[in-house]
């Protein structure tokens, strides 16, 4: 399967179907774009996400299964708590 490559100058371009994400690396979907605003508002509301290191292209995956977190639902141990309030 071929990866899509997404337009830098074109924030307003589609993510290609969830069901064209890669088996291996699991979830990998495409390579390159920006980080606009634009572009990530429609990533997250399509349960993809930016993972990349610096100075390599953009890499948007939506793994399967996706991890959802429900804010409602976060237990934030004792201890987590304490660190956080440190920092």
């Amino acid at each position: 399967m071929q990866l899509t490559v997404l337009n830098p100058h074109k924030p307003e371009q589609d993510f290609p179907a969830l069901n064209k994400a890669l088996h291996e690396p699991d979830g990998l979907l495409a390579i390159g774009g920006c980080l606009s605003k634009k572009r990530l508002l429609n990533a997250y509301r399509h349960g993809i996400f930016p993972w990349y290191n610096p100075g390599e292209p953009i890499l948007w995956w939506s793994p399967n299964p996706r991890l959802i977190l429900f804010p409602d639902k976060l237990i934030i141990s004792r201890s987590l708590r304490k660190t956080l309030r440190k920092n």
